[in-house]
C-alpha cells in the first residue's frame, strides 16, 4: 500500500459522511474550541465545527474504541480494537502536526478507555474484557511506569477511567460492583488502589465525572440513578434522582461550570440537571442513546452523539437539539446516481435508503423498512423512482421526492433480491437473487408482469448491468461466471468464466466490451462478442475488488476493496492515475457522477466519502 501510495498522486477529499456512535464519549470539542474529535471505523477525524472541513489521523488497523483528549489539547490518544490473541495498540498523535507521537502495545483485544492526566504527564490505559488491566504511561519517555489488575477478584469488570482535574497522580476506574480510586507512586512505580465504599448499594458504573475542585465523583449507572462520593474519604455522599431514574441507564455524564451535570442516557434522554440534588431543570428526548457529550468552551454550547450516529449541537441558553451530521451506523451497501444529474445521490445500508445533496453533504430524505436490509439500489433512468432490492425477497419502488411507497414486487427471488437495474425506456427491471437466478419484469400503470426466469448461474447474482438499447444485460455471479444476456428474446449469450467470485461488471460505454472485477484482485478486460479476456491488470495488493465503476466518456475507471484505497484508472493505459487514501474500513461500493466532477464511495464502517474526480470531462 505505501509503495503503490507513494508514487501516485493522491485524490483530493472534499467531504465525509460518518461517525462511530458505539464508541462511548467517542465525540470530544479540542481545546482551541474550533474542531470537533471523534472516530469513524479505524480512523479518527479531526473537523473544523466552522466549515465542516475535514483531516484524518490515520494508523490504526482496526477499528478505534475511544478517544481522549488531553487538557492542554497537545496530545490526542486512541485505542482500538483487535482479534483475539493479538495485541490493540493505542497511538497518541502530535494534535498540531496530526502525525504519530508514539505508539504503545501492551493491552489485549481491546482497549477499553483512556484518560490523560491534567498536566500531560501520563496517560491511563484500561483494557477490554480480555485484559482487564489498568496501564499509567509517561508521555515523555513513551514508556509504560507501572501496571495492575483493573478490579479486584470478587468484583465484575472494569468499564472506564478518569483522571483528577488537578492532580497527576490520582485517577478513578469504574465497573460492575467496582469503583476505585488509584494513587500513582512513581518513586516506587506502583499504583495503589482504595475502593469506594457505597454500603448496600450495588452498582454497575457505566461513566464517571470528576469535579473541578477533584472534591466529589459522579458515577452514571446501568440502574439509571447517578452516585456522588467524596473523591478524599471514599464515602458515598449521595444517590439520585430517587423517583425518575434515567430509562435504559446512564450512559454519559459531563459537569458544567455552571455546577449543572449534562447527563445522556441509553434511551435517549439528555437532560440538564443539579449536581446537588439531580433535579431535572431541561430536558430534551433523541432518536437513539446518547453516548457522547462534548462541552465547547466554558459550557455556552455543547454536542451530543447517538447509536444512531447522529450528532447535534445545543446551546446553553435554549436547550434545543439542531442536528448538524446525520451518517449510517451499519455498512453502506450501495451508492446509486441517478443519470445526468450531479447534485443528488443515494446510499442503502441495512433498513434505510438516504438521499444525500451532493454539494452540501446533507440528508434530504430518509426511507426506512424496519427489520430488513436493502442490498442493492438504482435510480431509474427518468430519475423518477428508486428501484431497491431487499433479502426479503421483494423489489421496493420508491419516489426520490417524497420517499412514497411506489410499487412492491413480492417474492422476486427466492433467496433475497441481490443486484438489480433498470431499462433505459423505464419499463422494465432486471434483478438477480440469492438463489442464481435472474429475472426480467415489467412495470406495468397499475402493476408488474413477471416476463422471464433465466436460470444458469450457480451461486448469488452479485451484478446486474443493462445496455444502453435494452436488448441485452450482463450479470456476474459468485460461481464465477458473467453471462451476457438477450433480454428481448430471453436466452445466454455468452459466458465468461474465472476462477474467482465475481463482484462487479460493468459495460464500456462503447459497449464492445466489459470489465470485471472480484475476490482475485484483478481487473478483467473482456471481448463482449466472443467472450475472451482481453487483458488482466492487479487492481490489488490485498482483499477483493468490491465496488467498480467506469466515466461517461470511457477514458477512466474506479475501483474500491478490501485494501481500502480508492483507485482511479486510465482505461486505455491500464495504469492508477491517482489513489485516495482515507477509508477506514473496506469500500463496498463506488460511483463517478456523470458530470464527472465528484466520486463518491462507501465501505463497512457507515462512512460516505466525497472525492474531487481528477479527470473532467474535456466539455
Amino acid at each position: 500500500m505505501a509503495v503503490e501510495s507513494q508514487a501516485v498522486p493522491q485524490l483530493e477529499l472534499e467531504a465525509v459522511i460518518g461517525f462511530n456512535g458505539h464508541v462511548f464519549s467517542g465525540l470530544r470539542v479540542h481545546p482551541d474550541r474550533e474542531h470537533l474529535i471523534y472516530p469513524l471505523g479505524s480512523t479518527v477525524i479531526v473537523k473544523r465545527i466552522k466549515d465542516g472541513k475535514p483531516a484524518f489521523l490515520d494508523g490504526h488497523t482496526n477499528n478505534v474504541s475511544c478517544i481522549s483528549v488531553s487538557k492542554s489539547g497537545q496530545y490526542v490518544a486512541s485505542g482500538q480494537v483487535n482479534f483475539m490473541g493479538f495485541k490493540a495498540p493505542i497511538i497518541i498523535w502530535d494534535y498540531a502536526q496530526q502525525t504519530i507521537y508514539t505508539q504503545l502495545l501492551l493491552h489485549k483485544a481491546k482497549v477499553e478507555a483512556l484518560a490523560f492526566s491534567p498536566n500531560d504527564k501520563y496517560l491511563v490505559s484500561l483494557g477490554g474484557q480480555d485484559d482487564d488491566s489498568i496501564v499509567v504511561w509517561n508521555i515523555e519517555t513513551k514508556e509504560a511506569i507501572c501496571g495492575s489488575a483493573a478490579s479486584a477478584q470478587s468484583s465484575g469488570l472494569c468499564l472506564t477511567v478518569q483522571y483528577s482535574n488537578m492532580n497527576d497522580n490520582i485517577f478513578v476506574s469504574a465497573g460492575s460492583g467496582t469503583l476505585r480510586v488509584w494513587e500513582l507512586d512513581l518513586h516506587n512505580r506502583k499504583i495503589r488502589p482504595t475502593e469506594c465504599k457505597t454500603g448496600k448499594l450495588k452498582r454497575t458504573v457505566k461513566c464517571v465525572e470528576i469535579a473541578e475542585d477533584d472534591q466529589f465523583i459522579f458515577c452514571g449507572t446501568t440502574s439509571g440513578d447517578i452516585m456522588k462520593i467524596n473523591l478524599k474519604t471514599g464515602l458515598l455522599r449521595d444517590c439520585g434522582p430517587v423517583k425518575a431514574k434515567y430509562s435504559l441507564g446512564v450512559s454519559v455524564l459531563r459537569l458544567l461550570k455552571s455546577g449543572h451535570l449534562l447527563v445522556g442516557s441509553g434511551s435517549g434522554t439528555f437532560t440538564l440537571c443539579s449536581s446537588t440534588n439531580f433535579k431535572t431543570v431541561k430536558e430534551v428526548q433523541l432518536e437513539k442513546g446518547v453516548t457522547s457529550i462534548a462541552v465547547r468552551g466554558e459550557g455556552q454550547q455543547f454536542f451530543v452523539g447517538t447509536e444512531a450516529a447522529q450528532m447535534y449541537r445545543f446551546s446553553y441558553e435554549n436547550f434545543k437539539a439542531e442536528l448538524i451530521s446525520t451518517s449510517h451506523n451499519n455498512p453502506v451497501k450501495d451508492v446509486a446516481i441517478p443519470f445526468g444529474t450531479s447534485e443528488l445521490f443515494a446510499t442503502c445500508s441495512e433498513e434505510d435508503i438516504r438521499l444525500w445533496h451532493i454539494d452540501k453533504p446533507k440528508e434530504l430524505l430518509r426511507i426506512t423498512v424496519p427489520n430488513m436490509t436493502c442490498n442493492a439500489l438504482d435510480f431509474m433512468f427518468d430519475g423518477h423512482s428508486i428501484i431497491s432490492a431487499w433479502n426479503d425477497g421483494k423489489i421496493r419502488v420508491f419516489a426520490p421526492e417524497s420517499g412514497r411507497l411506489m410499487l412492491v414486487i413480492h417474492n422476486a427471488h427466492r433467496l433475497g433480491v441481490t443486484a438489480i437495474a433498470g431499462t433505459r425506456d423505464c419499463k422494465r427491471i432486471v434483478s438477480g437473487g440469492g438463489e442464481g437466478q435472474v429475472r426480467i419484469w415489467e412495470l406495468q400503470p397499475h402493476g408488474h408482469r413477471l416476463l422471464e426466469t433465466m436460470k444458469e448461474h450457480k451461486a448469488t447474482v452479485t451484478c446486474v448491468k443493462i445496455k444502453s438499447d435494452d436488448t441485452q444485460c450482463i450479470t456476474a455471479s459468485s460461481d464465477g461466471a458473467c453471462i451476457i444476456w438477450d433480454i428481448v428474446r430471453f436466452a445466454s449469450l455468452q459466458r465468461m468464466i474465472a476462477n474467482t467470485v465475481f463482484r462487479t461488471v460493468c459495460y464500456h460505454p462503447e459497449e464492445y466490451q466489459v470489465i470485471t472485477s472480484g475476490t482475485d484482485r484483478k481487473v478483467a478486460y473482456w471481448d463482449m462478442y466472443d467472450g475472451s479476456t482481453i487483458r488482466e491488470l492487479d487492481g490489488s495488493q490485498s482483499g477483493a475488488i468490491n465496488g467498480m465503476h467506469i466515466s461517461q466518456d470511457g477514458h477512466h475507471f474506479v475501483t474500491g476493496g478490501d485494501d481500502k484505497l480508492v483507485k482511479v484508472w486510465d482505461y486505455m493505459e491500464g495504469v492508477v492515475t491517482h489513489v485516495g487514501i482515507a477509508h477506514g474500513a473496506s469500500i463496498s461500493s463506488i460511483k463517478v457522477c456523470s458530470n464527472n466532477r465528484t466520486l463518491v464511495s462507501t465501505s463497512a464502517d457507515g462512512a460516505i466519502l466525497r472525492w474531487k474526480f481528477p479527470h473532467p470531462s474535456a466539455s
